[in-house]
């Protein structure tokens, strides 16, 4: 949800769709505390039942240097955090299922013990296949897939790269594709040819379909596509309408 206050965001999404699901990618466990947290996974919930999922993680290591925090321990955090969300502070009510951003195997055990299931981000297919095997048959794993839907190719791979330096520069993904077999030739500014199309997919219609076909074979509940465009700005929605009929 970007520059976005989370629930705010997830508020004014509920209130102009009937049906539509929505889930927060990814509200920062440093941006708020626990309680508070809890209070409004549950006002949403009992506003919008059945309709809302919190995906949330610990943010970065910058993320927390601005707002003049630490970052240390994330997995401990993250746990501290649950228990403090389950906690008597936070009284009785239905609260929306939590999915946790989880990239690496602590996280991602956390995920199944704790939650719904996990969300990952900015992850090739080799990944969702690891991460279904920690997490065992029953949780929920949602994994993001970029993309640019382009017949450009040249054009397409600089979008894509764009892209893949803005967070390949994150110690977080880049430690997450070293652990997946990545060289640190790979992982290097933008990232080698190799690295950019296992993460970002280019191309038409097929080539998305069948990449996100490759994550749900491989393990994935469901695979939420982003698109890309010229601007960063750009939600892309003539695309949108484009692909959403070859993957549905």
């Amino acid at each position: 949800m970007g520059s976005r206050e989370v629930f705010s965001h997830l508020s004014l999404l509920l209130a102009a769709t009937e049906r539509l699901p929505c889930c927060s990618g990814i509200m920062n466990i440093g941006a708020r505390d626990p309680i508070s947290s809890a209070l409004g996974a549950r006002t949403l919930e009992e506003a919008y039942p059945g309709r809302v999922l919190i995906g949330m993680g610990v943010g970065h290591s910058y993320q927390a240097e601005i707002r003049g925090t630490t970052y240390a321990n994330p997995v401990a955090r993250m746990r501290a955090y649950l228990d403090a969300m389950a906690g008597p502070q936070v009284g009785e009510g239905a609260m929306a299922p939590i999915l946790l951003a989880a990239l690496g195997d602590r996280m991602l055990e956390l995920a199944r013990e704790r939650a719904l299931g996990a969300h990952s981000y900015f992850v090739p297919v080799e990944h969702t296949v690891r991460a279904r095997r920690v997490l065992g048959p029953d949780p929920v794993l949602v994994v993001e897939q970029t993309a640019v839907l382009s017949s450009e190719r040249d054009s397409a791979a600089r979008i894509a790269r764009r892209f893949s330096a803005d967070y390949l520069s994150l110690p977080n993904y880049a430690n997450n594709l070293r652990r997946l077999g990545y060289s640190e030739e790979d992982v290097a500014g933008s990232g080698s040819d190799r690295l950019v199309d296992a993460t970002i997919v280019t191309g038409g219609l097929e080539d998305i379909r069948a990449r996100v076909q490759a994550h749900l074979d491989a393990g994935a509940d469901h695979v939420c596509v982003q698109l890309l465009g010229e601007e960063e700005s750009d939600v892309c929605l003539p695309a949108i309408r484009e692909l959403a009929p070859a993957l549905l």
